[in-house]
């Protein structure tokens, strides 16, 4: 059979033979140079980048020099606003139920402060003041029963060898008393700067509670009524969480006291109550508070006997296991609703950063990180909250 070819029909673009249709592969058409972008080559970045880059380099370089220099009075400010949040819902109690103005409420709360702070010194002065002359009047006792090997200092001394290193290094002893004049005058300035730190943060304070609200009133007029309304809630349940952890670690730290008391008086050991006041206020610092207290209050009862030292030192291994195990976790719990492993690991990041400081402000800083970041997951998933709760239970904070 003969086969005639066919022309190539340009609507189909097919080729016929006989009853074979052959359909030929799609012409691809040839891209042209134009179709792909150009190589950037050798393009030069804007000098206006190169100087943006510089300039905020530099800008952030000053700022941090700047942080740098200023770094102790942004620590009296950071201290400062942590006690006005502290002081904040006794002056407004003050204003609502006493009808009085905010200067005044103010100014009652700092004085009561003022007069709570002064009659704790004279707590600690007042009997170290009046066994003064006793103390140095028993001094030259102490060093003959040290020689004699009398009484229990003198007891003391000879099982330590005490005597013998005192009688070795008498020179060296005394040119170590001649040189304490210079290390008394820094001391005398370390304390005069704690007095202008105190003195500093305290008006600093009470400056921030008298006009701080209307310095938050004027931040959030800036701001739309939505935003306003979210960041006063925040702002509520960030200063609970200040409140709830100052009143759990004053519990935490009266009950130390007062058992440490109880402890001293029984054992006999002289300035029970001062003892043990200072226990309480060392306690107050996470962590190495209570150990501090407790090196104190034993070496007191070690001068005092040796059974009532070791009597003291058992005390405080198992007030301190109960403290960190049981006390802490269902106080702040309850205060600060953070949870215990939250509470270590802020306390150990907190004093690796900022020290004895860091410790204090550690819990406070990480419940209001809590607080921040939970109002964030409750926009996100569109259940804000029409009251300001507290915790993970979200009791209402009114």
């Amino acid at each position: 059979m003969s086969q005639t070819e066919q022309p190539q029909t340009p609507e189909t673009g097919r080729v016929e033979a006989g009853q074979v249709t052959v359909v030929p592969a799609a012409a691809t058409p040839a891209a042209s140079p134009a179709t792909y972008p150009p190589a950037h080559r050798g393009e030069r970045v804007p000098v206006r980048t190169i100087a943006a880059t510089i300039g905020m380099v530099l800008a952030t370089v000053l700022a941090l020099l700047l942080v740098q220099r200023i770094e102790r009075t942004l620590i009296w400010i950071l201290i400062a606003l942590f006690f006005a949040v502290a002081a904040s819902p006794a002056v407004g109690f003050l204003e609502r139920r006493l009808h009085l103005k905010r200067s005044l409420a103010t100014l009652l709360v700092f004085l009561g402060a003022f007069l709570v702070l002064a009659g704790l010194l004279a707590m600690f002065i007042t009997p170290l003041a009046r066994q003064a002359d006793d103390l140095a009047a028993a001094v030259p006792r102490w060093a003959a029963d040290i020689r004699a090997g009398r009484g229990q200092v003198g007891e003391l001394a000879h099982r330590f060898h005490i005597d013998r290193y005192l009688q070795d290094n008498q020179t060296v002893l005394r040119t170590g008393l001649r040189g304490l004049g210079a290390p008394a005058a820094h001391v005398l300035a370390l304390i005069g700067a704690g007095i202008a730190a105190t003195l500093s943060i305290f008006v600093l304070a009470f400056l921030m509670v008298l006009e701080g609200p209307r310095m938050l009133d004027a931040a959030f007029a800036q701001f739309g009524e939505e935003r306003e309304t979210r960041m006063r809630r925040v702002g509520v349940d960030c200063a609970k969480t200040v409140t709830g952890y100052i009143t759990g670690n004053l519990l935490i730290s009266v009950i130390c006291g007062a058992l440490t008391w109880i402890v001293l008086a029984a054992t006999g050991v002289p300035f029970a109550g001062v003892i043990a006041l200072f226990v309480a206020v060392a306690d107050l610092v996470p962590l190495i508070g209570a150990t501090l207290g407790a090196v104190v209050a034993v070496i007191a009862a070690l001068i005092h006997s040796v059974p009532a030292a070791i009597i003291v030192a058992v005390w405080f291994v198992v007030y301190q296991q109960l403290e960190n195990h049981l006390l802490q976790p269902v106080i702040l719990s309850r205060t600060v609703k953070l949870n215990p492993l939250a509470v270590l690991i802020s306390i150990l990041l907190g004093a690796e950063l900022l020290g004895i400081l860091g410790t204090l402000l550690a819990i406070p800083v990480a419940g209001i990180i809590q607080v921040v970041l939970r109002d964030l997951y409750d926009v996100r998933r569109g259940r804000r909250r029409p009251v300001p709760t507290v915790g993970e239970n979200e009791v209402p904070a009114t």
